[in-house]
């Protein structure tokens, strides 16, 4: 996806679902937080920043693939990777 080594702030796009073109395994592994409307969320699916939404699953429904309905959320979005310390650089919009 992009090229994380020389960037500390995670993608403006990320999935969790390996079905997702905004999928990353590599990113995914570092760890990365994600702060929605000033609330850290720990159960975010898919996020975008410039966009300014996220996807979290909606209950325990699941489509007839078996896989989690989710709903999009809208609003100010922060990432950054867990693997930076107490003060990592946070990628949000402008």
């Amino acid at each position: 996806m992009s090229d994380n080594n020389t960037n500390d702030t995670p993608p403006d796009h990320l999935s969790v679902n390996p079905n997702s073109p905004a999928f990353d395994a590599e990113v995914l592994q570092r760890g990365v937080g994600i702060r929605f409307k000033d609330r850290v969320r720990t159960d975010i699916e898919e996020y975008s920043i410039s966009e300014g939404w996220v996807r979290v699953q909606a209950g325990k429904t699941v489509d007839r693939k078996g896989q989690p309905l989710t709903i999009k959320l809208t609003g100010p979005v922060e990432a950054w990777y867990e693997d930076l310390g107490d003060n990592p650089p946070v990628a949000k919009k402008d």
